[in-house]
């Protein structure tokens, strides 16, 4: 387990990095919606964030686990399609860091949750692909109902799935997503869709723990069972390399 004065394994948030304004300040920041690391708490861990910069992929050597966050739409570019009209503008930074966060956290066999966005990068870094805009797709707005409102959706999980493991094979679930995955990547197994078909969880064949789901499990802080599926991975996966 990494070090970090206790035996609570340390989870990393990829996070925004975003020109906001707050107090007397107006400038580049980095953000992260502070229900994230209040999850991680609540589940056991220790929250660290990690700023969108390739060069900060080397903070995954003393992680325990990697949560790859919410956020803005992945370059499509990365997936080899022509923008959307409502793909949203791209952060390359942010996607080429969480990439290399990613794979090294494969290299390492730490565990890896993917929300939302998460989810996306997981299947792109893999060779999967997205759909650009789901309204097109599923003929309703219903994963995404304004800017800034969740939605509620219902979504089906495969029983043993390590998702339905953590939460049961039905669960309604908060979304805010406007494009879902696509072609799955080698090595995804889809695990969860939502009514309409839209693919909701995934998981990593052969992997400890890799999972990405398309909801927000941050958003209720009364539900920590995903988050703490993770840091229990992390805690065991830690044993076995420290063994």
């Amino acid at each position: 387990m990494a070090s970090n004065g206790s035996s609570s394994p340390v989870v990393g948030l990829t996070a925004y990095g975003e020109h906001v304004a707050y107090g007397v300040w107006d400038h580049h920041a980095v953000l992260l919606p502070r229900t994230y690391p209040d999850v991680v708490l609540a589940a056991g861990g220790v929250p660290v964030l990690l700023p969108p910069r390739v060069d900060a992929a080397a903070a995954v050597d003393r992680l325990d686990a990697l949560v790859l966050s919410g956020g803005p739409d992945i370059d499509p570019q990365r997936y080899g399609a022509t923008p959307h009209p409502g793909t949203g503008a791209a952060r390359p930074e942010r996607d080429a860091a969480e990439i290399a966060m990613l794979h090294r956290a494969l290299e390492r066999g730490i565990p890896v949750l993917g929300v939302c966005r998460g989810v996306q990068m997981i299947n792109v870094a893999l060779g999967g692909t997205l759909v650009q805009h789901l309204p097109d797709a599923v003929g309703h707005q219903g994963h995404n109902p304004s800017p800034g409102v969740f939605g509620t959706s219902v979504v089906a999980l495969v029983q043993g799935s390590r998702v339905a493991t953590a939460v049961g094979t039905r669960v309604a679930v908060q979304c805010h997503h406007h494009q879902a995955l696509d072609r799955i990547a080698p090595g995804l197994t889809v695990t969860g869709r939502a009514a309409d078909g839209t693919v909701e969880a995934a998981e990593l064949e052969g992997a400890p723990f890799v999972v990405g789901v398309q909801w927000h499990p941050e958003q209720d802080a009364t539900d920590v069972r995903l988050m703490a599926a993770l840091v229990a991975a992390a805690a065991e996966t830690s044993a076995v390399r420290t063994a």
